[in-house]
């Protein structure tokens, strides 16, 4: 089974580039490592890292995940969602 975490973050106001470096250089010092990972961004200086794990969805208590940046980086706590795969959705 594969799950995919998700972690999505706000930048400060002119602190979107500074936020996706912080979380590039976090995702790459994971204690362990995704099967994939990818980085995003969006408008308003958003910020999304996705990795994906050949876990059960019961075990994502073990899985290393990117930290909350320093409350001056971004303007809100950061979002974090868990999904379980059930494979392409186009055949």
């Amino acid at each position: 089974m594969t799950v995919a975490l998700m972690w999505e973050a706000r930048a400060a106001e002119g602190r979107g580039a500074e936020l996706l470096e912080w979380a590039a250089a976090r995702a790459a010092e994971l204690s362990r490592k995704p099967l994939r990972s990818e980085l995003l961004r969006a408008p308003q200086d958003r910020v999304l890292v996705m990795t994906w794990w050949d876990v059960g969805y019961d075990e994502l208590s073990g899985l290393p995940e990117l930290p909350e940046p320093d409350a001056g980086l971004i303007t809100r706590p950061v979002h974090r969602w868990r999904f379980e795969s059930l494979g392409p959705a186009v055949g």
